[in-house]
């Protein structure tokens, strides 16, 4: 059998974007509108735009939101909980916070409502051992009130699972034989560790998606065996590895942030690949911006992160913080008279007032397009809109809704939208960054997503970061993450004890337990992997404190003394704080088991020789370039057509398929072997 092709595609809010390695090595990209009613149809939309054959590919990786919408929009399956006696409340009480902290009002609705928290007799205590027998009539008993009640799924979250699961394992199989359907959440299962809060909610928000997330790669399996492929659909998780469709819906709620995961996947390999491993990544879109941390090639990953208030959820997941600021973020005054811009969107339609599709609202597009940053689009008749009306239209948007009220021209209030929009992004930036501990002039700033390389460099700035790596095809890097991601599963497990009582040989035992299943599932897969590395750290605590840090290991088989080393060491460097006269706790034992795929050459996403021009064949126009205050007649040039080499001082605009970027005065572009384009903030010399 010949050699055969892989495709990427991913699933975003506006668009579909999907990257073809097709089986001669060549590679082709579709970007078409994502259709939301059942994304399966912009999937194979894509897959038709991009000319596939679908009997020549040997692997489909999707990256969804099929998951994480539903969570946000609360569109979940009807979902039952059975717990242990006086605990049915726990989702609802959670940590005692507020959605507002300053202020007595909000609202909560917990995944499941409350007649839906069943309760049922027996007890485990904290160490494992038995306190009251399970009641096994009452679970049964409980099932049959939730198929009463309509429930597609139901979860089974019993106190203290994590230390000894019997009486959950029991209760599933009891389960098992009532429930029409395999959508059975065991919480111990998804996620074996302490705090029964965010183990139920994780547990909750599994289940609840079961249903969903089975459907669909159900049905986008069928359609594509239909047209020709023969092998199974590959699912991107939230840890930035993959799993087979087959299992995936099992623990569908490691696919929530499947999409921004991809993206950082992407922006690892790539930094790799130029030599830049240290990297913050900057993914603005239509909506909002993504943004994550890469240490030495490694994304960083988190088992605590919460995707909206009192929504945590708890299994290993790219650590990537958004904020409500995109292209397409309406900016307007408030109720205190002041410039806010987001989180509202525009959409995609009408979308911003550029568009000339009937938008109504100032947007940072349209910002952008009055400093004369950023072009518009193309009319829906392929053409472009009469720059004249255009301008003038966008020009009273600004005067009026803005303008006006702030006291201000239609341009300042334009620079004032940037401002403020760039300020919540550096945010978001300080957020992975500062406040773990990490100082943004040691990385290098990856911008990408539509909108993103329009202002990595004024962000970068803003952060003092000295440098900013643009890929060649920075609107379809989740597709790219797709294609580049490794197979990976994350282990957790509970012991949380001081660390001077850890047996030694049992934490050892431990990790090699995790090791082992880790590798048993990638072999499972029968996917070509290069290599097996696996990642192992620990979370850890002084005793008397609440939350965790994570403790990176290099050693499977660490000493107590090592780990008292390296947490004094992670302590001190994320607090500038030494606390040696309390004792430390180990709660928790991670380990990671990666396996390692093929590398793409990412140099081939950009045109062959014979397209490339020089530098002056390059420029398609000149315009005024509005930058911090003046106007500046800058060169626009076509990013497909520059030499792999071009040197480019600034000011500047690169236009291209997916994307605009922006090179300030004094800064200095220059092209890469790999296709990438390094922007070197205040290097720019007289010249090309």
């Amino acid at each position: 059998m010949g050699k055969s092709g892989i495709i990427g595609v991913d699933v975003g809010g506006t668009f579909t974007d999907l990257l073809l390695c097709a089986p001669d090595g060549s590679l082709a990209i579709a970007k078409v509108p994502t259709t939301p009613q059942n994304q399966a149809f912009g999937v194979l939309d894509a897959i038709s735009a991009a000319g596939a054959d679908l009997s020549r590919i040997g692997m489909i990786v999707h990256g969804t939101t099929t998951t994480t919408n539903a969570v946000l929009e609360r569109k979940l399956a009807r979902t039952g909980l059975i717990t242990t006696r006086g605990f049915r409340d726990v989702l609802e009480l959670g940590r005692r916070t507020r959605p507002h902290p300053y202020g007595m009002k909000g609202c909560f609705t917990p995944v499941i409502p409350r007649d839906l928290r069943l309760e049922v007799g027996g007890r485990m205590l904290a160490d494992g051992c038995e306190h009251e027998p399970l009641d096994e009539a009452a679970v049964a008993a409980a099932a049959r009130k939730l198929l009463a009640k309509g429930c597609e799924s139901v979860v089974v979250h019993f106190l203290h699972a994590y230390a000894n699961p019997t009486h959950e394992l029991r209760a599933g199989q009891i389960i098992a034989g009532l429930w029409p359907n395999d959508h059975i959440t065991l919480a111990h299962t998804l996620l074996s560790e302490a705090r029964e809060y965010e183990r139920g909610v994780t547990a909750a928000v599994n289940a609840a998606v079961q249903p969903l997330l089975g459907r669909y790669i159900a049905r986008l399996s069928g359609e594509l065996e239909k047209r020709g492929y023969r092998h199974e659909v590959l699912v991107m998780n939230g840890n930035g590895g993959m799993v087979g469709a087959a299992t995936v819906a099992r623990e569908a709620v490691k696919t929530v942030m499947s999409g921004p995961a991809s993206g950082v996947m992407a922006a690892a390999a790539t930094g790799r690949q130029a030599g830049i491993p240290d990297l913050i990544t900057c993914d603005m879109g239509g909506t909002s911006t993504d943004v994550a941390l890469i240490r030495g090639g490694e994304p960083g990953v988190s088992s605590e992160i919460e995707i909206e208030y009192a929504m945590p959820i708890h299994v290993p997941m790219v650590d990537v913080r958004t904020v409500g600021a995109g292209g397409g973020s309406i900016a307007r005054v408030n109720e205190a008279g002041l410039l806010a811009v987001g989180p509202e969107s525009a959409g995609a339609n009408p979308g911003p007032v550029c568009y000339g599709r009937g938008g109504r609202d100032p947007t940072i597009s349209d910002a952008n397009y009055l400093l004369g940053r950023l072009a518009p689009p193309p009319g829906t008749d392929g053409a472009r809109q009469d720059p004249a009306a255009l301008r003038s239209a966008v020009e009273q948007i600004f005067e009026t809704r803005l303008g006006r009220p702030l006291g201000l021209s239609p341009i300042t209030a334009a620079e004032a939208v940037i401002r403020v929009a760039n300020t919540h992004m550096a945010g978001a930036i300080r957020m992975v960054s500062l406040s773990l501990g990490a100082d943004p002039r040691d990385f290098a700033l990856f911008a990408f997503g539509g909108a993103g390389p329009l202002h990595a460099a004024a962000l970068a700035r803003e952060l003092a970061i000295p440098r900013v790596l643009v890929p060649p095809r920075p609107g379809i890097t989740n597709a790219i993450g797709c294609v580049v991601a490794d197979l990976r599963h994350d282990f957790v497990r509970t012991l949380n004890r001081p660390l001077d009582e850890i047996d030694e040989p049992d934490l050892h035992a431990i990790i090699a337990e995790q090791r082992r299943t880790g590798e048993t599932m990638i072999r499972c897969e029968n996917l070509p992997v290069e290599h097996l590395r696996h990642v192992h750290s620990v979370d850890m605590q002084f005793v008397g404190q609440t939350h965790l840090l994570r403790v990176p290991l290099d050693d499977p088989t660490p000493t107590r003394a090592i780990l008292q080393a390296r947490f004094e060491e992670a302590y001190h460097r994320r607090f500038r704080v030494e606390l040696p006269e309390i004792r430390a706790n180990l709660v928790n034992v991670n380990t990671s088991v990666i396996g390692t795929r093929p590398p793409l050459d990412l140099a081939a996403l950009i045109p062959s020789e014979g397209q490339r021009r020089t530098l002056a064949e390059a420029r398609t126009a000149t315009r005024p370039v509005r930058f911090d205050g003046k106007w500046h007649e800058t060169p626009v040039l076509w990013r497909d057509h520059l030499p792999p080499d071009a040197c480019i001082p600034g000011p500047a605009v690169i236009e291209q398929m997916d994307t605009t970027i922006l090179i300030a005065p004094g800064d200095l572009a220059q092209g890469d072997s790999a296709g990438n384009i390094v922007i070197t903030l205040g290097a720019a010399h007289d010249g090309t």
